[in-house]
């Protein structure tokens, strides 16, 4: 999952930043509206985590402009602390949920798993390649009817595989994706966890679909099994 945090506080930025690390996701940080509306626009996010007050352009005005530049990411609001028309104000401008400042972490992750859930159909609430299946909203994994069990960091880097399934990825692209662009992840970290998944994805199963490429980096190949439904 990638996450976008507009936000001017450093110390707010760095906890939010590690906290969410720990349970999947890559957060790019923006410290200006301007910046933040820059990169929303520029990139792809699953969601965004949006101040009010912010330098060049207030955080309405970046959620305005994305709204009306047709984006549909999810937009949580942080308020200042009891400011019932700031939360107000952002519902009217298109933010999907808002949470005052100061926050609880757990009510953070539990929000914005929220705004996961609900997003527009068309994001595709469940991912398939062959008989696996992930639910990003919900970090849940099957094999066929089996569920599997992924910690934070293994669903992030099965998740990047299976959206770009068939494709070979290179451990620089992956470490990027998976662990963030500013962290000292070399390759040998990559090929580590990438064997983590097989242990869990295709070898009970007697299957092979993630392939290395010599001097190339990985790929994820979808196995011909049934395509079986996923379990509630």
């Amino acid at each position: 999952m990638r996450a976008l945090l507009v936000d001017d506080e450093a110390a707010l930025c760095e906890a939010v930043v590690s906290g969410l690390a720990s349970e999947g996701f890559v957060t790019e940080v923006a410290t200006t509206g301007v910046d933040g509306l820059w990169l929303a626009q520029e990139s792809t996010f699953d969601v965004v985590i949006l101040d009010i007050m912010l330098p060049g352009l207030s955080g309405y005005e970046v959620c305005r402009r994305l709204r009306a530049a047709g984006s549909q990411v999810p937009i949580l609001m942080l308020t200042a602390k009891d400011g019932e028309y700031d939360e107000a104000d952002a519902l009217d401008l298109g933010a999907d949920d808002y949470l005052a400042k100061p926050f609880s972490y757990v009510v953070l992750v539990a929000r914005l798993r929220a705004l996961l859930r609900r997003a527009p159909l068309e994001r595709g609430p469940v991912l398939r390649a062959g008989s696996l299946r992930l639910d990003p909203s919900a970090h849940r994994c099957w094999r066929g009817q089996e569920q599997v069990t992924l910690t934070a960091r293994e669903f992030a880097l099965a998740e990047f595989l299976v959206r770009r399934s068939g494709r070979v990825l290179s451990p620089v692209q992956i470490a990027e994706h998976v662990w963030g662009a500013d962290l000292d992840i070399d390759s040998n970290v990559v090929a580590v966890y990438i064997g983590y998944l097989r242990r869990k994805l295709d070898t009970p199963f007697g299957l092979a679909t993630l392939q290395t490429v010599r001097g190339a980096g990985y790929r994820l190949v979808p196995d011909e099994s049934e395509q079986l439904p996923v379990q509630p």
